[in-house]
């Protein structure tokens, strides 16, 4: 290495002078300053090396800190609202137990006393937890308008469809929607899987 030619005290000072306004609106320039400060403060500067950088000296920018990947929540845990959803129909309406039961072999007349038990209880959660409103607010048997870029989400067209919008129908069925979502917040020590305990009866 070339050695540097020694600075006199004014050199050294007119320098600190333009380093110091350089490194206040310079950042780049600033960027490059900071790893030679870094190696003076450790003690890790070789001997013989200046304290000051030849000028447009690039300095290499330190690679971006590599983020550890978030691990994927397990399937139980990413669809916790809605196990937590079903445990609430089973708990209130015995919604699953109904659902698991092959009625075809029951009467009529015990699918029925069965069905009306499993409505009350769902009916109860569904206005609890949710605000339902009709999609469309017409009567079903109403003639409705269906008008160009309608909302394929929200109005499905069935029989005869041809050509493009606007329609005019009959409203088949008005729909529903949520408004509002009111679930309680579930506790990360509760196993979402277990939609409803065993019971065991003890004598």
């Amino acid at each position: 290495m070339t050695d540097q030619p020694s600075l006199s005290f004014f050199a050294r000072f007119w320098l600190a002078f333009v380093c110091f306004w350089r490194i206040w609106f310079d950042q780049a320039f600033a960027q490059a300053v900071l790893p030679v400060r870094e190696a003076d403060k450790a003690g890790q500067l070789p001997a013989g090396t200046p304290t000051g950088l030849p000028a447009g000296q690039a300095t290499q920018e330190k690679a971006p800190e590599k983020k550890e990947p978030v691990a994927p929540l397990p399937p139980e845990r990413e669809h916790a609202p809605a196990l937590q959803f079903l445990a609430m129909l089973q708990r209130e309406g015995r919604l699953i137990d109904f659902l698991q039961e092959d009625v075809a072999a029951f009467p009529d007349a015990d699918v029925g006393a069965a069905a009306r038990i499993v409505h009350e209880g769902c009916r109860k959660v569904l206005r609890q937890y949710l605000t339902l409103e009709p999609v469309l607010p017409q009567s079903e048997g109403d003639r409705v308008d269906v008008p160009a870029g309608f909302d394929a989400q929200r109005i499905r067209l069935t029989g005869n469809v041809a050509g493009q919008p606007p329609y005019n129908g009959a409203l088949k069925h008005h729909g529903w929607m949520t408004t509002a979502v009111k679930f309680p917040s579930t506790s990360p020590a509760m196993d979402p899987r277990v939609l409803s305990p065993a019971e065991v009866e003890l004598s």
